[in-house]
């Protein structure tokens, strides 16, 4: 047993800090700085020798990828704030300007990192025969290969540009990657600047011929020089590459709200440059060209001894070679829904379901709004939509039902970060079939996982939900983690139809009967349920909370943990990614503890249980799935929703499989400490360590056994009275 198990091991006790209590900011780590020690551990999962090789490969990638977003979006905020002048601090203290100080810092060491993973990683690719290729390490025959590929396949769409008084520097786009060029005529030596972006449409590594050896794209431009600018030759050259700020800018009062987005897309596009990374040892007159073109200074601009654009290396996760990643994995299909032959409303019908995906498939999802889609008795569909696939089975099933004259309402959400242009082309779609489309709230996300399917049973209409605390993504839902709960509950029904109401009428929903939204009554829910806990730890009742979600920097709920703490209550919190909290401090917060789960799914579901005055797991806590992470900005500034689970197979699987097994986990466990820092221990003479990811793959989920029955499902799982 590590300190990692929370379910076995004892809280350690308190730290004191030298100097005393944490009070005010103090009490609270930086929300900025915080994300980026979670992308540390990312990075850490891509030098973990326990993970195969290119599966380490992925983690890079994704590091790069989490840290481009950063800085388009966070950073660029940061940077405006300076512009206009506000120094007003966020909840630790730090104003903007200082923020961005240690932000730049930390990020300029991460980006060192992962140059020295890569350089680490492809020694280790090469020594499993895939292999990186330099200029002078390129064969005869691949150079003949590669000069019929430039030709055929890279040629055709490059656009070669001067720059000089007549040819104006271009625009580079958000992550457009560039070389620039000092050239020289051949018959006079006069010099020249030019650039070559690349288009993104192009591969960043070539196979050459048996699929195993790469040559980056950057060497391949270099090598055909002479094609691309005749009668000149190459004296210095570097790379480059364009981040932007991507936040979107809306009118207040936009009359066409698609119509208005699509423009701010096309404004986004031209956002002010964040960050500019260059390759090291550039030529001066081109480096100053690029800055003084780009409105760049020194401390946005990074110099990078490597790879630019190292988001790329996903490219060189090798379908051919699965030996080097993850063994392949099946999603289960529940066993209640093959005892009824497929029929999903009839398994609902026999009690309400929760599935946990990726580990039971998300095509049940997709299955269940397929059949309202095309059963005779559904007359109506309602669905929210914030995320979901460029050719989404969800849509298509809401299409085809709209087709066929059933009443079908979609909320579409056209603010989803990134997914705004994605969401536009799906609202299309569905109104030209026929469906009621709805955008919600100008000022408000509609962030709500929901589904609702009204279907005539004999005289009367019965509701059929579904709550989700992830997208309706048919793609990320194979690597995300999260739940779906399917009911027919009446009361649940109501709610689902208030909140739809709500969402397309802006009639503020009255007297929700099991069901808790923001912005209206989610926070001051939660705030009450910790309140709860505190008073029955003051009666000498059990008192504990488990919470598992994304984020945590909510000041309120972040101060009503701090107040449990100190009335006893025993709270556990996995938190993935951002957590502001201070755990372990002597007089702050002597009794909470907080994990990061990182390992190969991406930690997504929201949960939160309360002992209820009897401990924890118990089959008489208040167990609640949730679509909201603890951040203002959801409890605030977006629809989300809170869910009570009341049927009991679905709360013991909640508390007894899924939380204890996050409790139990010491494999992929990193420990927040009172410091901020984020301690893993893997010891290496130990492969035991509770996965709870593998846990999941190789066992089945209670409450969607059906006649299989429980009895094989490991006694982590069973909760107490």
């Amino acid at each position: 047993m590590t300190q990692a198990d929370f379910l076995k091991c004892p809280f350690p006790p308190a730290r004191s800090m030298p100097e005393g209590t944490p009070a005010g900011p103090a009490r609270f780590f930086n929300r900025e700085l915080s994300w980026l020690s979670f992308n540390w551990r990312v990075l850490d999962e891509a030098r973990n020798p326990r993970v195969p090789l290119l599966e380490r490969l992925r983690f890079l990638s994704i590091s790069a990828t989490n840290l481009d977003e950063f800085y388009t979006v966070r950073v660029a905020g940061l940077r405006e704030l300076v512009r206009e002048g506000n120094a007003t601090p966020s909840d630790d203290g730090l104003p903007p300007a200082e923020q961005l100080t240690l932000i730049n810092a930390d990020a300029r060491r991460l980006m060192g990192a992962q140059q020295t993973v890569w350089n680490k990683l492809r020694r280790e690719m090469e020594r499993a025969g895939i292999v990186i290729l330099s200029r002078s390490r390129i064969t005869r025959a691949e150079a003949a290969f590669l000069r019929q590929h430039f030709t055929e396949q890279v040629f055709p769409v490059l656009t070669p540009l001067a720059i000089d008084p007549a040819h104006p520097f271009p625009f580079i786009p958000n992550t457009g990657f560039s070389l620039a060029l000092e050239l020289a005529r051949e018959s006079d030596g006069r010099q020249m600047q030019a650039l070559l972006p690349i288009p993104t449409q192009l591969t960043r590594f070539i196979a050459l011929p048996g699929g195993q050896r790469f040559v980056r794209l950057e060497d391949l431009l270099l090598m055909h020089l002479p094609t691309l600018f005749p009668g000149y030759r190459d004296i210095g050259h570097c790379g480059f590459r364009v981040l932007r700020d991507s936040d979107l800018e809306l009118e207040d009062e936009a009359e066409d709200l698609v119509r208005e987005f699509e423009t701010a897309l096309k404004r986004r596009r031209r956002g002010e440059v964040v960050r500019l990374k260059i390759t090291a040892g550039a030529p001066d007159r081109l480096r100053r060209m690029i800055m003084q073109e780009l409105g760049v200074g020194p401390d946005a601009t990074v110099e990078v001894e490597g790879l630019l654009g190292m988001a790329d290396v996903r490219e060189l996760v090798l379908d051919s070679r699965r030996d080097l990643q993850w063994p392949s994995f099946t999603p289960r299909v529940p066993e209640r829904v093959q005892d009824h032959h497929g029929d999903l409303f009839a398994a609902i019908r026999q009690k309400d379901m929760l599935l946990h995906h990726p580990y039971e498939t998300f095509d049940m999802v997709i299955r269940f709004l397929n059949q309202a889609a095309r059963d005779p008795d559904v007359v109506a569909i309602k669905q929210t939509l914030y995320r979901t696939s460029r050719d989404s089975p969800i849509v298509d099933a809401l299409c085809e039902a709209a087709e066929s004259g059933k009443s079908v309402m979609a909320l579409v959400e056209l603010k989803a970060r990134f997914d705004e242009a994605a969401n536009i082309r799906q609202s299309r779609r569905l109104e030209r079939a026929g469906a009621h489309v709805s955008y919600g709230f100008m000022q408000l996300k509609t962030h709500a996982k929901m589904s609702a399917v009204v279907r005539r049973e004999g005289d009367r209409l019965v509701t059929y939900t579904h709550f989700g605390t992830g997208n309706y993504h048919p793609i990320t839902a194979r690597v995300y983690t999260d739940l779906s709960l399917f009911t027919c509950d009446a009361a649940l029904g109501r709610d689902a139809a208030k909140v739809f109401n709500y969402l397309s009428g802006y009639v503020q929903p009255d007297g929700l009967e099991n069901l808790a939204i923001s912005p209206i009554d989610l926070k001051s829910t939660l705030l009450d349920l910790i309140a709860r806990e505190a008073e029955f730890a003051r009666r000498g009742r059990p008192a504990e909370i488990w919470a598992k979600m994304n984020s945590l920097v909510e000041t309120d709920v972040t101060e009503a943990l701090y107040a449990a703490s100190s009335a006893g209550v025993k709270i556990n919190l996995v938190i993935r990614g951002i957590c502001g909290l201070r755990p372990g401090i002597a007089g702050l917060s002597d009794n909470i503890r907080v994990k990061s789960i990182v390992g190969r799914f991406l930690e997504h579901s929201r949960i939160v249980c309360f002992g209820n005055g009897y401990g924890l797991p118990s089959r008489k806590a208040r167990v609640f799935i949730s679509s909201a992470d603890w951040m203002d900005r959801n409890l605030a500034r977006r629809v989300e929703t809170l869910v009570e689970c009341l049927n009991d197979t679905v709360k013991a699987q909640i508390t007894s499989q899924i939380m204890a097994a996050n409790m139990a986990d010491e494999a992929q466990s990193w420990i927040l400490q009172p410091d901020g820092r984020y301690l893993r221990h893997l010891p290496e003479d130990r492969d035991d360590l509770f996965d709870c990811h593998r846990f999941f793959m190789e066992n089945p989920s209670l409450s969607g056994r059906g006649t299989a029955g429980a009895g094989d499902v490991p006694a982590l799982t069973h909760a107490s009275e």
